[in-house]
């Protein structure tokens, strides 16, 4: 019963379009600030030369856009699934 509600709502979405890269972008963006203050053991892996970013490397950066991406998948899928807001 569950299944079949999650299969048709994710067959009435949309391949990809620009405003569902925002959210991505969005939720990925927030969730990094956030997981700059609150994970209190960092730097233990490989670095990001590109940040000047102390003690924020690759793990801390890759948890941060998992949760970032689960975050704007949440999103999407709730919004879309409302028909009274088509936004997508």
């Amino acid at each position: 019963m569950i299944s079949n509600v999650l299969i048709s709502t994710i067959a009435n979405i949309s391949v990809c379009s620009t405003k569902m890269g925002i959210i991505m972008f969005i939720s990925n963006i927030i969730t990094i600030i956030i997981g700059r203050y609150s994970i209190k053991v960092r730097g233990l892996g490989a670095s990001i030369l590109i940040t000047s970013i102390n003690g924020f490397g690759l793990p801390e950066l890759l948890a941060t856009t998992s949760l970032g991406h689960i975050i704007g998948t949440g999103i999407i899928l709730g919004v879309s699934s409302i028909n009274t807001a088509p936004i997508f």
